[in-house]
């Protein structure tokens, strides 16, 4: 029973010495990663200079670049003096543009993206950073009490659930624009994003869509210190399920098109049942029905033979 005791003991011993030598491992390879805050900013003076400071103190070896996207107040020149690399744009192209100036621009390995309007709290770029390098991709998640109305509430609830569908990996915010991610990963998805706010939409189910592990964890977000939220419900709105159509065919095009192929059948079918009880025939509409969502199908499975090729042409890490 002795010699047992000390066998434990010793098997303890050496679980808990590869446990620590695994945690000095990642501590030293996180501290040896070069991190670039990517802040995008239109007209955000009043807020931008006390983040820029917050971060400085909290993180003074990280890299900090404040993308002036065509501002008519002071937000360039407020930055710079904060200490910020600042690289303004001529005039105001979009949110998404102003973080693709930073991606091409930055020099870190992992890239932390953060709104400039004070509504992100810098403390919690830790929280983000701790899961590297085992997740690609780690976002800041916002509760439903965090959205500005309840309007907006239930439509981030509803493409949160249209993306968990699509990605097949449930989604707690597809829209926040607080995140961190290799920066391989964001340069070799530069040319998917777009130049508005629906960036995030675009990135996240990039990543998913290619098999890499994202992480969301729980963030706490600010009201804005200042002006209001460029986001438009019904016009972006319709541009965010354009982008997760739009990304699902690209990647599995037979989420979309088994769906509605399925829907036409049954449209065709219950139309059959109904004439036939009713008249006793086979109509033509039902034979156009039956017809197009065997079309349909068939067009989706093609399309997925070609999304496969296309990724078995793919070398090394690129994706696309």
């Amino acid at each position: 029973m002795h010699q047992d005791l000390n066998t434990y003991l010793r098997k303890k011993s050496l679980n808990l010495g590869y446990i620590k030598r695994k945690n000095q491992e990642k501590a030293t390879q996180i501290n040896m990663t070069k991190v670039s805050v990517i802040i995008p900013a239109y007209n955000e003076a009043q807020s931008i200079g006390d983040l820029i400071s917050r971060i400085r103190n909290l993180y003074p070896d990280f890299e900090i670049i404040v993308i002036d996207d065509g501002s008519t107040d002071d937000t360039g020149a407020i930055a710079k003096n904060s200490g910020a690399t600042v690289y303004s744009h001529p005039y105001n192209i979009g949110n998404g543009a102003a973080i693709k100036s930073g991606i091409r621009i930055a020099s870190g390995n992992i890239l932390v993206f953060m709104d400039g309007d004070g509504q992100h709290n810098p403390e919690d770029i830790a929280k983000l950073l701790e899961h590297f390098p085992e997740f690609d991709m780690v976002v800041g998640a916002r509760s439903k009490a965090d959205h500005a109305s309840l309007g907006r509430t239930f439509g981030n609830t509803a493409y949160n659930w249209l993306a968990s569908y699509v990605a097949k990996f449930r989604v707690e915010d597809l829209t926040s624009g607080f995140r961190a991610v290799k920066a391989d990963i964001a340069h070799n998805l530069l040319y998917l994003l777009p130049n508005s706010y629906s960036y995030p939409t675009t990135l996240t189910l990039s990543v998913l869509r290619n098999g890499r592990p994202v992480k969301y964890v729980p963030v706490k977000a600010k009201t804005r210190k200042s002006g209001k939220s460029g986001i438009n419900m019904f016009k972006d709105g319709v541009r965010f399920f354009m982008i997760i159509v739009k990304i699902c065919t690209l990647y599995s095009p037979f989420r979309i098109f088994l769906p509605v192929s399925f829907l036409t059948f049954l449209t065709g079918l219950f139309y059959y049942l109904y004439t036939l009880l009713s008249w006793g025939r086979f109509t033509n509409m039902s034979a156009l029905l039956f017809t197009t969502s065997i079309v349909i199908f068939m067009i989706g499975l093609v399309s997925e033979q070609i999304c496969q090729m296309r990724f078995e042409r793919s070398e090394g890490d690129k994706f696309i």
